[in-house]
């Protein structure tokens, strides 16, 4: 069964999490799927000191652990050092490991000994294959469950692309590659201080990485994108994920 995972790109209000939870629940019962719900407690790697980071760790887990209460969903988000892993691995069910921090030796083993899933994002500048190396890291240091997500390649400045061919790669390392389906359609550090994107490639880069193989897909999700605190560019609308994830399905 094909794994999702949808959220904002950082907690900005206990509203905003709760309108996007709501409707992940409409989508699972519609569906038959499970979505994982994700939001980040800090965005560590924005691109201006100016920028909208979140609400902190403490403050953050409790938040994401309300959503898991109210709503029953699982939990995904990031942790950037390695002190975070074991506070964030009592309330999270996936730890996800950012991709410019992916060959970070002491995060890796941190949240792999938390017995949660965690998911390893490509680095913008490695190839599938290099994948293998971070996946062992984390495999060797207890994870019972390893994830790899691809989310495209440096391509000159500001710009990335996706060579799918990677998918296949992580495929022989990893059982459940994912793509991250927003963050491949970003225009990094290419809106005056902020990251720039095009959504409207969202759907095709899911299409596309499911005639690849992938088997989980990640999107970034906001009811205004446009108005969004952090990644809004690249963020689909909330109102469409239901029909992207439908065609994958």
């Amino acid at each position: 069964m094909k794994k999702f995972v949808a959220g904002p790109c950082v907690i900005e209000s206990a509203e905003l999490l709760d309108k996007v939870a709501e409707k992940l629940v409409a989508i699972n019962e519609r569906l038959g799927v499970n979505i994982i719900f994700k939001a980040s407690f800090d965005k560590a790697n924005r691109t201006s000191l100016s920028s909208y980071r979140g609400v902190g760790l403490d403050k953050g887990l409790q938040m994401l652990s309300d959503v898991k209460q109210k709503w029953g969903l699982s939990l995904c988000t990031d942790i950037h050092e390695a002190w975070q892993a074991a506070p964030a691995g009592e309330v999270i069910d996936v730890l996800q490991i950012p991709a410019f921090l992916c060959r970070q030796t002491d995060l890796l083993v941190a949240a792999a000994t938390t017995g949660r899933v965690v998911n390893i994002k490509k680095a913008q500048f490695l190839s599938g294959e290099d994948m293998k190396y971070p996946y062992e890291k984390a495999i060797k240091s207890g994870a019972k469950e390893v994830w790899l997500t691809e989310r495209g390649n440096i391509y000159g400045y500001n710009n990335l692309v996706v060579d799918f061919r990677n998918i296949a790669d992580m495929l022989k390392i990893s059982p459940t590659v994912m793509m991250d389906c927003t963050h491949s359609v970003q225009r990094p550090g290419a809106a005056g201080g902020k990251t720039g994107g095009n959504r409207e490639f969202v759907p095709a880069m899911a299409q596309a990485a499911k005639a690849f193989g992938a088997n989980a897909f990640f999107f970034e999700v906001h009811p205004d994108p446009d108005n969004a605190l952090s990644d809004g560019p690249n963020m689909l609308r909330l109102d469409d994920l239901e029909s992207v994830i439908e065609g994958l399905i």
